[in-house]
């Protein structure tokens, strides 16, 4: 039998946490954090953390929970079903332009980026006029939406639509990568941009006022949950199923506008999606473990069943990585969803110059300006710790580099 790749943590009046997170740095502050999701009285078995750990609200970044008769929204988050696409195309290295610059370009008129908030303006990573696409996908959406809105009227009033096929900001990114045949990748990350957020933030508050009501005392405020059986959980799992679909969504009609503005700048004809992954890693979805049918709550994390494949993405200048689960049950079928945060966004801003940004990003046809210090290489732990930290949970299928890379 081989030696477990974990390491054990105790919590007292609590469950047991196990991480994965040999070699790479841990905050006290995560650990803590995980001890006290540890300690809620329905987590199943025990926590599992992540090499990319790192403090999030309520529940840390790069944990697994499982839990049996209720569910945490902020162990969920509120960017509800966040994730990964990767698609390989034909093209190869040489079949690229000498410079990048164009592609770039393209890449940012195709898919609204970013965000600018003004009186009377609009907002710049959103559609001012949906085109018809993204408005037939829509359709496929707007039925499960207006019953919830029928329940929660406030949610009815948000970037839904209009965000729909867009990046956003932060950690978000669209990039063109080469493997190490030299082949051409498109990846992107982003989740359900406005809509849910707004969802989350709902139901985050929603269950502190139940908490409230019911007089029921937690190791974090931020903890609050919904037993099973009530109305707001059942309306929950709903909401959250529903941003899944809508993050889901929303990354492939950004990855068919990418593809369409990279044949605007590549003469060759070429194919696109040869070998593609659509996966999410803020979410939470009904799984069987250790026998028994629970609650799987992923923050950061991607489910790594045995054959299922993965995408583990670095920061701006780092590789990323096309894995396959292995399919840990300790991990409950899970792995990293990137290299994850070593400093905070602040922090980052503080400690890293510019110069430092333009240096580790080198060979990548990138934003190089103050505005995306905080997503820059140094504040993000090193991928191929972090990698070797959870050789037991994946094997890696493809090692990718960018070339291009779009932030909002």
């Amino acid at each position: 039998m081989t030696e477990a790749m974990f390491d054990y943590q105790h919590v007292a009046g609590g469950k047991p946490i196990k991480m994965w997170t040999r070699g790479v740095p841990v905050e006290d502050e995560a650990r803590a954090q995980l001890a006290r999701a540890a300690q809620m009285p329905f987590v199943f078995k025990h926590v599992a953390a992540m090499p990319d750990v790192h403090v999030g609200i309520g529940a840390t970044v790069g944990s697994v929970i499982p839990t049996k008769g209720a569910v945490i929204p902020a162990a969920v988050g509120v960017d509800i079903g966040c994730g990964m696409m990767a698609a390989r195309t034909s093209l190869v290295a040489s079949d690229l332009p000498d410079t990048l610059e164009g592609i770039r370009a393209a890449i940012e008129r195709a898919v609204p980026v970013g965000r600018s908030v003004g009186r009377g303006k609009r907002d710049t990573g959103s559609w001012g006029d949906p085109p018809p696409e993204v408005v037939a996908a829509w359709a496929t959406l707007a039925e499960r939406f207006d019953r919830i809105c029928a329940k929660y009227p406030r949610l009815k009033n948000t970037n839904n639509l209009v965000h729909l096929g867009t990046l956003g900001t932060g950690n978000h990114f669209i990039e063109l990568c080469l493997d190490t045949e030299q082949r051409v990748w498109v990846m992107l990350h982003s989740g359900s941009r406005g809509v849910g957020n707004a969802i989350g933030s709902f139901f985050i508050e929603l269950a502190k006022q139940d908490m409230r009501k019911w007089f029921v005392n937690l190791p974090d405020e931020n903890l609050a949950y919904f037993p099973e059986g009530t109305d707001h959980f059942d309306d929950y799992v709903e909401a959250v199923g529903w941003a899944q679909d809508f993050a889901a969504l929303n990354r492939r009609m950004m990855m068919t506008n990418v593809i369409r503005a990279l044949r605007t700048q590549i003469a060759k004809p070429f194919d696109a999606e040869l070998e593609a992954v659509n996966c999410h890693h803020n979410y939470v979805t009904r799984e069987n473990h250790f026998g028994e049918n629970v609650l799987i709550t992923r923050k950061g994390a991607v489910r790594a069943a045995r054959g299922a494949l993965g995408i583990i993405p670095g920061s701006m200048g780092a590789k990323s990585f096309i894995v396959r689960g292995l399919g840990n049950p300790e991990a409950f079928d899970s792995c990293s969803h990137g290299a994850g945060r070593v400093m905070s966004r602040t922090a980052a801003k503080k400690a890293v110059t510019l110069a430092e940004h333009i240096a580790d990003t080198a060979g990548v046809e990138c934003r190089k300006d103050e505005g995306v210090i905080d997503e820059t290489p140094k504040a993000y732990k090193p991928i191929e710790a972090v990698m070797a930290a959870q050789s037991d949970l994946v094997e890696i299928v493809h090692t990718l580099k960018q070339v291009v890379c779009v932030k909002g």
